[in-house]
């Protein structure tokens, strides 16, 4: 069973467990690098502040009761939301966790009364592509931050959302 659950900042220590987790399975996928959030990175404000964004909707799955997966809607500009920091657990990978997930967020988006769902996502990460790509996410023109290793750049997708 999947359970979906918004985070409050008191809830940091949940989001750290899967952060840290996400950026060690996937350095690959994440414009952030595990060492930026370990050592004197790994501070409880720091964690706290992740998620005290301003406007930010931040959520973790559970699924039969684990934590399995996380993301985040970050309002950017007028009418536009941001998905960040999307990950799921391999072994909970294929179960419709990431489906709730985005789900989640673009519900909260729509809310928000945002016209647009946008993400960024590493060329050559399939999986997370399909995933987007399944849920109505189309790749645009616009250029995407420089990876971590300098030479590889995000694509940004994004999903028209209707009115109301």
């Amino acid at each position: 069973m999947i359970e979906l659950r918004v985070l409050a900042p008191d809830d940091w220590p949940i989001w750290r467990e899967l952060r840290l987790a996400a950026l060690a399975e996937a350095p690959y996928a994440f414009g952030s690098r595990l060492a930026d959030w370990q050592g004197d990175g790994d501070r409880p404000e720091r964690w706290r502040g992740r998620l005290e964004i301003p406007g930010s909707y931040n959520l973790v799955a559970l699924l039969d009761g684990r934590p399995a997966g996380m993301a985040s809607g970050v309002p950017t500009e007028d009418r536009v939301v941001e998905l960040i920091s999307m990950w799921v657990r391999p072994d909970a990978r294929g179960r419709g966790v990431g489906d709730r997930l985005l789900a989640a967020v673009e519900q909260w988006a729509r809310q928000e009364r945002a016209q647009v769902l946008k993400l960024a996502v590493v060329e050559g990460n399939d999986a997370a592509t399909g995933l987007y790509r399944r849920n109505g996410f189309q790749l645009t023109e616009e250029v995407g931050d420089l990876m971590p290793d300098g030479v590889r750049r995000e694509q940004i997708m994004a999903k028209e959302l209707a009115a109301g």
